[in-house]
């Protein structure tokens, strides 16, 4: 990327702290502020922000605050659970061009709700939950585009495959035609520390870069998905074309982090941020 970026610090010292969304102008004034922030990291780097997809997530938060961010212009919102999602997808179906992207880790029994209502899958990193996303797709007559999730900070809490596994896993994503493979998905240190968390971002963009000429037919690696309320900026200076929004929209979340993101190793994660600093993790 050029090299216009600058090390300030992340802002995750917002977490836990933001305001909580309670009307469709709050939730007008948190969207341009977070599109705003987006701008400003692409100027600096030189980038369209016509580039840059804002996912809001919005785990947590019960259906009438999902219809005041619908309001305001939300038409896809990601979720971690997949009950929880599904449970908001069966009472908002009246909301016809509301779309859902899962994006937190999911567990094979689970791929039977996921392709009857997710538009997008961003945590995949097993064979077998890519078989048996396939096959209840197949049987739902649906496609879905799907993000490789790659654990680039090396935290063994993480899920997300090993950057060096990745090649061998896109080289058998041509047997799951029902799976729109778009590109790769991390997360990064939680730190507030920029030095810390940039090279995360960097990792998934060279490793992207050095996968692009080798991959499959169908396989599209277009896509990086990375960055969160805390730290969308320093990951869109490194080339994320997805940032994962939740607090700077929604507001602080009612629920404890470890309720929200379970980890590969049992340490609770959250939000669209990875707490793997959690105390007596």
């Amino acid at each position: 990327m050029p090299d216009q970026t600058q090390d300030f610090n992340t802002l995750h010292a917002r977490h836990g702290r933001y305001p909580q969304a309670d009307s469709v102008e709050d939730f007008r004034r948190n969207l341009a502020a977070v599109q705003q922030r987006i701008v400003e990291a692409c100027r600096r780097v030189g980038r369209d922000p016509a580039g840059v997809r804002l996912l809001p997530v919005s785990k947590t938060f019960d259906e009438a605050h999902l219809r005041l961010a619908y309001a305001a212009g939300c038409r896809l919102l990601g979720e971690n659970k997949v009950q929880e999602a599904q449970r908001k997808w069966e009472a908002m179906t009246d909301l016809q061009d509301l779309q859902w992207s899962v994006i937190g880790h999911l567990q094979t029994n689970k791929a039977k709700q996921v392709a009857r209502f997710a538009s997008e899958f961003q945590a995949l990193d097993s064979l077998r939950v890519a078989e048996a996303l396939d096959h209840r797709l197949r049987i739902e007559g649906r496609q879905m585009d799907v993000f490789v999730q790659v654990n680039t900070s090396g935290e063994a809490s993480k899920y997300g495959l090993a950057p060096d596994d990745v090649a061998a896993f896109l080289k058998a994503m041509p047997a799951f035609p029902r799976l729109r493979i778009r590109g790769l998905m991390t997360l990064a240190l939680f730190s507030a520390d920029v030095v810390r968390v940039r090279p995360c971002f960097v990792r998934l963009r060279e490793l992207r870069d050095r996968l692009l000429e080798h991959a499959p037919d169908g396989v599209s690696l277009k896509e990086l998905s990375m960055g969160m309320s805390g730290d969308f900026e320093i990951a869109i200076e490194e080339g994320a074309t997805v940032v994962r929004v939740g607090q700077a929209i929604f507001g602080a979340r009612a629920m404890p982090d470890a309720y929200y993101w379970p980890t590969a190793d049992a340490c609770p994660l959250d939000d669209d941020t990875p707490l793997s600093i959690t105390p007596g993790c």
